[in-house]
């Protein structure tokens, strides 16, 4: 917005004051504020739950505000951006009020709130953009009928929020891993040449769960709650959409898909099908780990960031030939 209204400056110096901005910003807000937010009840079933009792959560609320205010004021905006911040805000305000409420919300109806915002997105999305794909292993455009392509966005949005939100349990993990994937994304877009503004935006949101990390690496003094991951979840899934290659998704999100995922599908199947599967393993995976395999807090959030750190090095490299 700024670049709006001061026309004689250099946008990449706004660009770079409103990185630094949004970092900052987030630290200190979360520094001065977290005796606004509500305080976590512990986790009764996860590993270690007990150990979050008390500590302030739904920090996601803050960042997010900062992400928007910082994006709408330095970045090049325009509708379809626009829309994607009302969503993101959307996202985080259903996380919020479950953060806040005295008994959590059940899993249909926040299943229902992630299905109404993810058909939004998938509209946006279309209003926007053509309906094709990119898929980097063929070097191939392929289009993909309107309908059919608007329920995959459906999909990929609604599977996004879930597994980030899942993954959401262990001190500075779904952070962490949200940064590779959206730096994974961003460097695919860079290579591409894809939609600058959306890149811009992409690198506010990267600065803004930096300064969420400040305070949440082990031993965290506070936690992003719904209101953080579902916003991740969300914002993810619009970035790799506007990569123009949503196929993507699979690989530069490998570790979220597989540590918040894989509950999701034995909870489907079991409780629609009465499958059972995986039995001896604990979901969501970092609590695998961490109880039978004995990982530390640090162990869990430095191996599952290496992980996915070889898999978008390897995603770039594919990219790229």
């Amino acid at each position: 917005m700024i670049n709006y209204f001061i026309r004689d400056i250099n946008y990449d110096t706004v660009a770079f004051l409103g990185i630094m901005t949004a970092f900052v910003l987030t630290i200190v807000l979360l520094w001065k504020c977290t005796g606004l937010l509500p305080k976590d009840m512990g986790r009764a079933y996860a590993h270690d739950g007990t150990l979050s009792a008390g500590k302030p959560r739904g920090a996601g609320f803050l960042f997010i505000l900062v992400f928007v205010a910082a994006a709408i004021i330095f970045a090049k905006m325009n509708v379809e951006i626009s829309i994607y911040l009302i969503l993101v805000i959307a996202a985080m305000m259903t996380g919020f009020l479950d953060d806040c409420a005295k008994a959590p919300w059940g899993e249909y109806k926040k299943g229902l709130l992630d299905l109404i915002i993810a058909v939004m997105l998938a509209v946006t999305f279309l209003n926007f953009n053509p309906n094709e794909i990119y898929i980097a292993v063929l070097d191939k455009q392929v289009t993909i009928p309107r309908v059919v392509f608007g329920i995959l966005i459906v999909v990929l949005v609604w599977v996004s929020i879930n597994v980030t939100n899942c993954s959401d349990g262990v001190d500075g993990l779904s952070g962490t891993l949200a940064i590779i994937t959206l730096s994974t994304i961003y460097v695919i877009n860079w290579i591409r040449g894809m939609d600058a503004k959306f890149s811009y935006i992409i690198l506010i949101f990267i600065v803004c769960i930096l300064g969420y990390l400040w305070h949440n690496a082990t031993p965290s003094r506070l936690l992003m709650g719904d209101a953080g991951s579902r916003a991740m979840g969300l914002f993810i899934a619009a970035a790799v959409l506007k990569s123009g290659s949503p196929v993507l998704y699979l690989p530069v999100a490998a570790v979220l898909i597989l540590d918040g995922g894989i509950g999701l599908v034995k909870v489907f199947l079991l409780r629609f099908f009465k499958i059972h599967i995986l039995k001896e393993v604990r979901t969501p995976l970092h609590d695998h780990v961490r109880k039978v395999w004995d990982w530390s807090n640090t162990h869990t959030v430095f191996r599952f960031a290496i992980i996915q750190i070889v898999i978008s090095i390897a995603v770039i490299y594919l990219v790229l030939h």
